[in-house]
């Protein structure tokens, strides 16, 4: 059982989804970590909407092993399987720019949750785990998401 503190939490984390969780124009992935979501977006309208686990050092990564999201706009690669997350899109961090600006790592992006973890399901969700990847609760969710991006032909990424 959750005691009040961690209920409140967990009500908080995840209830301050943004008035406009898309861009007007474009077609894009946009993760908003204020509420953990990660939304499909086409020509500002949400196509898709996903609960998920961030970086567990935080937000803005600067150098590998971090552990910390990237934030900003980043160009996405085409899906891949992966034996530990099911599947993993890759995201094109560090840009040049910011690799100039003496920003490293690597090896980001969104994927399934960890294939060790898989039975919990979204739960893996309510908690951010990863090394600075963004992680979606189940197989499925990853599957539709990459599924979206064949179809769409979206190749960008914002994260804020």
């Amino acid at each position: 059982m959750l005691g009040l503190g961690a209920g409140a939490w967990l009500v908080g984390r995840f209830s301050r989804a943004p008035a406009q969780p898309c861009p007007l124009s474009g077609t894009v992935v946009a993760v908003h970590s204020s509420d953990r979501s990660l939304w499909l977006c086409r020509d500002g309208k949400a196509q898709g909407r996903f609960r998920v686990a961030l970086g567990r050092g935080g937000l803005d990564k600067r150098s590998e092993g971090d552990r910390r999201t990237p934030t900003g706009s980043y160009a996405l690669g085409v899906p891949r399987a992966s034996a530990s997350f099911h599947r993993f899109v890759p995201v094109g961090y560090p840009t040049a720019a910011q690799a100039s600006d003496g920003r490293t790592g690597g090896a980001i992006g969104i994927h399934g949750p960890d294939a060790r973890f898989r039975a919990l399901g979204p739960a893996t969700t309510w908690v951010d785990w990863t090394a600075g990847c963004i992680a979606v609760g189940t197989r499925r969710d990853i599957d539709d998401i990459a599924d979206w991006l064949s179809r769409s032909g979206a190749r960008t990424i914002a994260i804020d």
